[in-house]
């Protein structure tokens, strides 16, 4: 007997590499292995990045939000952050004030490593938008918001 390939979600091509979902993986995927690439060579990893990016803009964070901003557990933050201090780009006290949040800062090692990458990060981003004809940017921004969206609910 002859097997037949379970039929696709309405709409969606029978091709699973036309799917929107798995587009979306590969760009994922293509955009964190160039950031990969750009961030090895300042000696970071993806998650480091984004945690002292998200610490530039919001000092004071503790594991638990930069874990959610990061995409990470907050096992993965914790171990992300012991790396960052470890490393003297971020401090957090050796005990909470008050529950069990220790709030993270950069350093100014922190702050001039951060300064280093941004470009070469920065330029991955240009690549990736200069793909995307300019009047349908916006558009883009917004379906990529309502599909995290739908998914979020």
């Amino acid at each position: 007997m002859e097997e037949t390939a379970p039929p696709a979600s309405p709409g969606a091509p029978e091709d699973v590499t036309q799917h929107v979902g798995y587009l979306l993986k590969r760009a994922q995927a293509a955009l964190r292995g160039a950031m990969d690439k750009v961030l090895r060579e300042h000696g970071l990893t993806v998650p480091q990045y984004a945690t002292l990016e998200l610490l530039a803009l919001h000092p004071g964070m503790s594991n638990a939000d930069l874990a959610r901003a990061t995409f990470v557990t907050r096992q993965s933050g914790n171990v992300v952050l012991r790396g960052l201090q470890e490393a003297g780009l971020i401090t957090r006290p050796a005990t909470a004030d008050h529950g069990r949040a220790r709030p993270a800062h950069l350093t100014g090692e922190g702050r001039a490593r951060l300064a280093a990458v941004q470009s070469a990060v920065y330029a991955v981003e240009e690549l990736m938008v200069e793909a995307v004809p300019p009047q349908r940017m916006a558009a883009l921004l917004t379906d990529l918001d309502r599909i995290a969206a739908a998914l979020e609910e």
